[in-house]
């Protein structure tokens, strides 16, 4: 099948983008990039090499000693897949959003990331957001993580003038993660202090109000809709302590969500099974013919 991954030109999240395009491209898809002009997208370097996430990582000699930075930035297989993906010619020729015609894809991944300076392009792009409704207008299969569920959230359906989430259940970066990044950026990182907050709350507004969680939540039909780890989960720790990712072969610190055709996760610690579980979809969709949603009263 024929998946386009939707990415912005700087910033994006290494392990999302890397580890999906993988795992879908050994399971025989065909993989296409969108970028906002048509350049070839780059990820975000500290995400990458972990150095000038610590408190001296503004001091050019010490920056190279990683110790927040080695637990934070992408972990030995996104690396080495992301090199991989360095040299792929379909990342290194992506079409633009103006070009992206969904009627030439089967499904569609929206990968996230949290830099401003890179990602606002990517998450404030009407032409983007027209494009991810017609995916789902159509009723292919799309999958998001991170902050590319917002771009999900902001999507309007043609058929019902609502979010292309309403209705449907999902996660995301929740807040208690995003929160805790911010906290130890703030400490760590005090000369770039919302590093961690693509949006951060206005005076007057309650904390988290900007959050990628909040933003999606608003999106839904109703509160309950957005879920996170139940506290009686298998592995809760694991899942919520935001020190254990999961592997190919570990599935345990993952928390993946699958509402029909739409998959979501939360965070690069979710990305293997994201993946494998778009994986699965991709393939009950092929053996299936596709089926478009009937619009509702």
């Amino acid at each position: 099948m024929k998946v386009l991954i939707a990415i912005p030109n700087d910033d994006f999240e290494p392990s999302e983008v890397a580890v999906t395009w993988k795992v879908l491209k050994e399971a025989g898809h065909t993989v296409s990039f969108t970028t906002p002009d048509g350049n070839r997208g780059h990820a975000d370097d500290l995400m990458l090499t972990g150095q000038g996430l610590d408190v001296w990582g503004a001091i050019p000699i010490l920056k190279a000693v990683k110790l927040v930075g080695g637990v934070l930035r992408a972990d030995r297989a996104a690396r080495d897949a992301y090199a991989e993906l360095e040299r792929d010619p379909a990342f290194l020729a992506p079409v633009g959003y103006d070009k992206l015609e969904a009627d030439a894809y089967d499904a569609l991944v929206l990968p996230g990331g949290h830099r401003t300076r890179g990602m606002r392009p990517y998450l404030e792009s009407p032409r983007l957001a027209a494009g991810v409704a017609e995916f789902f207008d159509a009723g292919k299969p799309v999958a998001a993580i991170c902050h590319g569920v917002v771009v999900a959230a902001r999507a309007r359906s043609k058929i019902t003038g609502r979010s292309v989430l309403y209705g449907r259940k999902t996660t995301s970066l929740t807040w208690r993660q995003e929160r805790l990044a911010w906290t130890i950026n703030r400490i760590v990182r005090f000369w770039d202090p919302n590093y961690y907050r693509t949006y951060v709350e206005s005076t007057g507004e309650p904390p988290g109000y900007r959050s990628v969680e909040a933003e999606v939540t608003r999106a839904l039909e109703q509160p309950q809709d957005y879920r996170d780890v139940p506290l009686d989960a298998p592995d809760y720790g694991r899942k919520t302590d935001g020190q254990h990712r999961d592997t190919p072969a570990d599935a345990r610190p993952a928390f993946v969500v699958r509402d029909g055709n739409y998959v979501s996760a939360r965070w690069p610690g979710d990305v293997n099974t994201f993946a494998k579980t778009f994986v699965e979809v991709l393939a009950e969709q092929k053996a299936e013919p596709l089926t478009v949603p009937v619009p509702q009263a």
